[in-house]
């Protein structure tokens, strides 16, 4: 059996990379999917494919929209959304993923420091499986095989 992960929340980190890796030691038979992970082709793939937008908000609707239906397909496909929650920056983005994640229907496993609790709360009850740490993310997906 190969299982697809959509890996979701923030990509300034290297999260994604210690994930991989890791399941790769465990020759886990997984693929992993997730948001496009180069920062400025999302902020401009709108008006790569749309053209010139008359302003930044514009240019941000455009983006976003392309932005939605690449993630919407992605997750859609996915047998399970691994949904990290970090410390550094803002986390609307992952917020987002992960509720789109319970409204399809997709098994979550939600990434969250202790600190997170209280804000996460509601969330964390919606997910399939709440941890601390990319580490016991992996053991998750890897129980997935046993």
């Amino acid at each position: 059996m190969q299982l697809t992960v959509y890996l979701a929340g923030e990509i300034h980190t290297s999260w994604r990379d210690e994930i991989k890796q890791q399941a790769k030691d465990l020759q886990l038979p997984v693929d992993f999917v997730g948001p496009m992970e180069d920062h400025d082709r999302s902020d401009n793939i709108g008006e790569e494919i749309l053209g010139q937008q008359p302003d930044k908000i514009f240019k941000d609707a455009a983006a976003s929209s392309l932005n939605n239906l690449r993630t919407e397909i992605l997750m859609k496909k996915s047998d399970v959304v691994v949904a990290l929650f970090g410390e550094q920056y803002k986390q609307w983005n992952t917020a987002m993923d992960a509720s789109a994640a319970v409204a399809f229907g997709k098994p979550l496993i939600l990434i969250r420091q202790e600190n997170h609790h209280h804000p996460l709360k509601e969330l964390s009850r919606k997910a399939h499986v709440t941890v601390e740490s990319v580490d016991q993310a992996v053991l998750a997906l890897k129980y997935i095989f046993e």
